[in-house]
């Protein structure tokens, strides 16, 4: 039965949707629960793991990208003045540093209230945007932890477009 012919007879989990698209896009994912997801994706620069958990009582999927990155010290104050003029271009989601993993993180929240249901585009297109905007930033989060380019310097190279797999 195609996906949007169980649609007609009842309503998919969100899960269920985005395990239907890993099948799809053959990435290799980890059902860790009913309502959580993990799964790693291809990109031109990094694999990303990707993850994305539904909340019910907030009607939210929540979806998480990172990838790792161990910048040195010196290099974090660029790196978050760099992060809040990345953020500034993304409309959908948006990017942190968690230091103690050692993680840059993409995140984004999909709010279904009152009963809405993502649809199989919703979230491919989340899943896409995240990977595409890791993609296209990756290279200046670089350039702004490990050269002498200054933070607009590095902005310089980020991709209008980012050629990734997704």
């Amino acid at each position: 039965m195609a996906l949007s012919e169980h649609y007609l007879t009842e309503e998919l989990h969100p899960i269920d949707i985005v395990e239907y698209l890993a099948t799809q896009h053959a990435w290799d994912f980890d059902r860790i629960a009913e309502d959580q997801i993990a799964m790693a994706v291809e990109g031109q620069w990094r694999t990303y793991s990707i993850t994305l958990a539904w909340s019910g009582m907030d009607e939210t999927l929540r979806l998480i990208c990172t990838f790792e990155m161990e910048p040195p010290k010196d290099g974090l104050p660029a790196l978050y003045e760099g992060m809040n003029k990345v953020n500034d271009q993304c409309w959908a989601g948006s990017f942190s540093y968690w230091d103690e993993a050692k993680l840059m993180v993409y995140k984004y929240g999909l709010i279904l209230s009152g009963g809405n249901v993502a649809s199989a585009d919703q979230i491919d297109t989340m899943i896409n945007a995240a990977v595409m905007s890791a993609e296209r930033y990756y290279p200046a989060f670089q350039l702004m932890v490990w050269t002498d380019k200054t933070v607009d310097q590095a902005m310089q190279i980020a991709m209008s477009e980012a050629y990734g797999r997704a």
